[in-house]
């Protein structure tokens, strides 16, 4: 009995742990074999990717259009935008700690290419951009996730004044919900095969790029992220809840956590996180609009990452990082470059650019920190995707008070 209960709570980790470290085993002894899986790797990635919009715009719009109390709405709302501020400015706080012991770079140890940047949107451009489309199949559009949400929540609106969850379209809504819950729930059947072929091929292909120059930035950006993870994960998670808060925590992080490391994608982890909210005890309609909000917005590994790259630079390029002007700017790139970030791999080039352009670094500095962003990534991301269920749990304290996991204990681990 007793090892039936342990495996129905961490069989699915340990799964998706076997499967990971088999697939990195593969990669590393047989890389050929690795490359091979490359494509039941990218098979589970893009049914992620396929079922991240309408999760998206289901989740919210249903939470959105059929809740009663639109005050619990705008608390919701409100209380996310602050949280996820809140722990972008204790991220930024613990870097600027860090990197005035342990520098990123000793200084002019990488060569630089000559590699053009391209032109960075003006503040007013990006502002529309992120938050805008200019044609409505563009929502459809992974990338445009922020315009998606916002999209959302104004449809959701206009469901809830057109009758809410007794309209038609409200209960079509919780139908469609459940659906593609549904949907999700089969998609993770897959993950350990998915991300251990995923795994094979990505550590058989750039496994020798992590050897090298940026070896001393990783030593430094890692370990940085773990002490992040230590210190603050239990602080959110005994504020959200007291210890049963942390205990809970504990026991479901590590599953969004892998997913995010493995795939390097915050939207590929929505669903994940999705599942480890109810698992907690978390209101699907306080998760239903977090996670989404979450996955373009909450980006503290990011901002760990972005002051690392920027005091690698000045490093780099020999200047001084030093000066409150220095560290307010580092922290206000930071936020913003995190904000702007999409859920896919590779969104980080957006915030690179603004890092570049903001601070004034020639051209060459751009493919510097961009290698640096790839290595980075794995980490980053695992931080940004984990976070958003902390944020989750911090958002209900708020919305709900301090007793709410025991009133929620039926949908969570006692």
């Amino acid at each position: 009995m007793k090892e039936s209960k342990f495996w129905k709570q961490y069989g699915s980790v340990l799964l998706l742990l076997g499967g990971i470290l088999i697939g990195s085993l593969i990669g590393i002894f047989s890389p050929d074999t690795g490359k091979i899986l490359k494509p039941l790797g990218d098979i589970f990635i893009n049914l992620l990717f396929t079922i991240v919009v309408p999760l998206v715009f289901i989740s919210i719009t249903a939470a959105v259009g059929t809740m009663v109390n639109r005050k619990r709405l705008g608390k919701i709302l409100g209380s996310t935008l602050v949280t996820f501020i809140v722990t972008g400015l204790f991220a930024s706080a613990l870097v600027l700690i860090w990197v005035q012991f342990f520098s990123p770079a000793s200084g002019g140890a990488i060569e630089l290419s000559t590699t053009e940047i391209d032109k960075a949107q003006s503040v007013p451009d990006l502002i529309v951009s992120t938050l805008t489309v200019s044609d409505f199949y563009q929502l459809l559009d992974k990338s445009h996730m922020l315009a998606l949400i916002i999209f959302a929540i104004l449809f959701g609106l206009c469901v809830s004044m057109s009758g809410g969850e007794n309209s038609p379209v409200g209960k079509l809504l919780k139908n469609l919900n459940e659906i593609i819950m549904h949907f999700v729930g089969i998609i993770m059947k897959l993950a350990p095969i998915g991300l251990g072929a995923y795994f094979a091929n990505l550590i058989a292909e750039y496994g020798p790029q992590l050897l090298g120059d940026y070896g001393r930035s990783m030593i430094v950006y890692y370990p940085l992220c773990l002490l992040y993870v230590l210190i603050f994960y239990p602080l959110y998670a005994y504020f959200s809840g007291g210890k049963e808060g942390v205990k809970r925590m504990l026991k479901h992080i590590l599953t969004p956590a892998i997913t995010a490391f493995a795939t390097q994608s915050s939207a590929a982890t929505l669903p994940v996180n999705k599942e480890a909210c109810e698992k907690i005890g978390v209101p699907s309609d306080i998760s239903d609009i977090v996670l989404p909000m979450g996955c373009t917005m909450h980006m503290d590994g990011s901002v760990l990452s972005s002051i690392t790259k920027i005091v690698f630079l000045f490093a780099t390029f020999n200047l001084p990082f030093t000066g409150i002007d220095t560290y307010a700017m580092s922290i206000l790139v930071a936020i913003c470059s995190a904000f702007v970030l999409s859920g896919a791999p590779g969104g980080g080039l957006v915030g690179e650019v603004l890092i570049v352009s903001m601070f004034g670094f020639p051209p060459e500095a751009f493919p510097l920190i961009a290698t640096l962003g790839f290595l980075f990534d794995p980490m980053a991301t695992a931080l940004n995707a984990s976070g958003d269920t902390i944020a989750s749990m911090i958002v209900t304290r708020v919305v709900e008070g301090k007793g709410w996991i025991l009133q929620h204990s039926k949908n969570g681990s006692k």
